[in-house]
């Protein structure tokens, strides 16, 4: 966590958009602190809330945007090889994929404020081919709500 500080203190946005958009690609940092964080550098007077939350907001899109596109262009070749290689069963592909036809869009929205199903929706999404109109409009809400609710939290506490 320490770390994290020192990037943001030094590096300020540019920092908090890049560990973003690199946690949501799934790699392991801790988002919702990371962004509570920058919520209280913001009451503290080191980052501006308007800037920070273009910040906060960005990264975690672009994250999303990332994932989503790995898991349409690699997701089903990849669990394919799987399968061919090492027995991978591909059954709960086909339950996921109905799952995110029927209840995709609005599921984001509540998947993106329950830590590590956010890292994998994007996955998933792309897997199934969701249209990527479609996963941006919900992919964007709720990039919006959790970037204002966890800077908000970060500042008031």
């Amino acid at each position: 966590m320490v770390f994290i500080n020192q990037l943001i203190e030094n590096y300020g946005y540019a920092a908090v958009f890049i560990m973003l958009a690199l946690g949501l690609f799934s790699l392991p940092i801790p988002d919702e602190v990371m962004v509570l964080l920058v919520g209280y550098f913001t009451k503290i007077g080191i980052l501006h809330y308007s800037f920070s939350f273009l910040a906060v907001f960005s990264g975690s899109l672009t994250g999303m945007l990332v994932s989503y596109g790995l898991g349409k262009r690699v997701g089903r070749p990849l669990l394919d090889w799987l399968d061919k290689w090492f027995g991978f069963s591909l059954k709960w592909i086909k339950k996921e994929e109905h799952w995110i036809q029927k209840y995709g869009s609005p599921v984001i929205i509540v998947s993106y404020f329950v830590p590590g199903m956010r890292h994998v929706t994007g996955y998933f999404c792309g897997i199934s081919h969701m249209p990527l109109r479609l996963y941006m409009l919900y992919a964007g809400v709720s990039a919006l709500l959790w970037s204002l609710l966890f800077l908000t939290i970060g500042r008031i506490f």
